[in-house]
Order: C-alpha cells, then structure tokens, then sequence
C-alpha cells in the first residue's frame, strides 16, 4: 500500500519563506481548502492518507516534503536549509519512525527532500541554496551501503531540483530545459514542459498516473499525448508560498 503523510496549512502560512517569488497576500483558508482536495485526489489515487499532528506556528510546515527522504529500507531526516524550517522535522520523524529506521543529515549539511529525486536506485539531488555538499555527501553516507546511488545535479533559476525534474514513469522524467540540463538524465525518455508554463515540471507519480496543478493545461496534453494518465489539482494558494504538487505530501510504501 502507498502511504501519503501530509501536514495541515499553518495559519501563519502568510509568513512563510520565499526565494524566487514576490511576497503577496495568502489566505490560509483557501489554502486549507486546496490542500485538503489534494489529500482527496492522493486518496482516489489509491494512497491511504495519514495525517503529521499540525504545527500551526510554522509557516512552512504544510510542506512536509521537505523534512525527509524516504526510501524502503529507511527515512532520512532532512536538515532544511532555512533555519526556521528546521523546527518543522520533529513531528514528521515522530510519525516516520513507526514504517522506517531513521537517520539524519546534520550539521553542517543542509538538505531539502525537494531537492531528492528518485528514480529506481538512483537519487538526484540538487545542488541549491537550501540543499549543500556537505548534506549530499551525507546522504549518500546512509544510502550507499543499501545500494543506492546518489548523484548530485545543480538546478539554477528555482527553488527545488523538483521545481525543475520530476519522475512520470520509471524511464521517464518531465523537466524544464530551462532550470536543468537534460544530459543529467542520459539514459531516461525526458519530456519537456510547455515553454508557456515554467513551473509545470513538477508532478506527483502515482502508480501509473500523475498527478498535476490545474494551472498546467498545456502541459498535461503533453503528457497524456504520450499515453499518461492525468489528474489535476487547483494548488494556486498554496503556489503563492512557493509550494509545488510534490511539496505537499512524503510518500512511501507500507
């Protein structure tokens, strides 16, 4: 069964931390709407949703992808690269220590799990301002000895390496060629996003369907054109905050 741990909209969500876009007016409200028809939409999908206790005093916390790399034999816990984001760990390592061993990234490595990418046994992982070498070497640390690869790719002009690239299938990537180089994925079919839509690369992989911002049409027809399964989501609040599809929930087998 696949397992969706996600994290309610903190009231304080207006405060939250921003790189790449201009502050504007948040309505916790709405995004607490949105969020919930995206925990509804993981759910048709086929995931059993559980909830991480909410943590109203942190602005960022519904983002909850942030605070873990998951992986079948264990959930290493991040080291967020704001510091104000690193409160937000503790309440999800409280959840993930009953399905995973735990491990960590500390000081002074930093990493975001949006800047993780799976595919197989293969993580990419960004090189950003959240996310350092020091973090990736770390991680790597944990991952080699059960047989994983690490490979560490530098994103430029966005927040995530998953703002960037994101996984549709297990030999296919969707990306924007504008934010990362497609010769980091040799080896994988690459899909490139509509130019119209810079923020359209990053999807949630569900089984054999993807899940996508409704603000992405031009892209989703890119994708259902090469025989994928699509659903969307109205995230437009929460895309306020710098949040993504991804951002919003951990995802992991049980």
């Amino acid at each position: 069964m696949l397992l969706a741990l996600t994290r309610g909209v903190s009231p304080a969500m207006a405060r939250c931390e921003l790189t790449h876009l201009a502050r504007v007016p948040i309505d916790p409200a709405i995004a607490a709407v949105q969020h919930h028809n995206y925990e509804q939409a993981l759910a048709r999908l086929g995931c059993r949703v559980e909830h991480v206790a909410p943590a109203p005093a942190l602005p960022d916390s519904v983002f909850i992808e942030d605070t873990a790399v998951v992986v079948d034999e264990l959930a290493v816990m991040s080291r967020p690269g704001a510091e104000s984001r690193r409160p937000e760990v503790a309440g999800v390592a409280d959840v993930l220590r009953r399905y995973r061993p735990l491990a960590a990234i500390t000081s002074p490595g930093t990493l975001d799990g949006g800047d993780v990418k799976r595919v197989g046994r293969v993580l990419y992982v960004g090189q950003s301002g959240r996310t350092n070498d020091e973090g990736i070497g770390q991680l790597r640390s944990h991952l080699a000895p059960l047989g994983y690869e690490v490979r560490a790719v530098r994103p430029t002009g966005c927040l995530h390496l998953k703002t960037a690239v994101t996984a549709v299938s297990d030999h296919a990537v969707l990306l924007n060629p504008e934010w990362i180089s497609p010769a980091f994925f040799d080896g994988l079919d690459v899909i490139a996003i509509d130019p119209m839509e810079p923020f359209a690369a990053n999807v949630v992989r569900v089984g054999n369907a993807v899940l996508t911002a409704s603000a992405f049409s031009r892209t989703r027809r890119i994708l259902e054109g090469r025989g994928i399964e699509v659903h969307v989501v109205d995230v437009s609040e929460l895309a306020k905050a710098e949040g993504a599809v991804t951002c919003c929930s951990i995802l992991l087998e049980v």
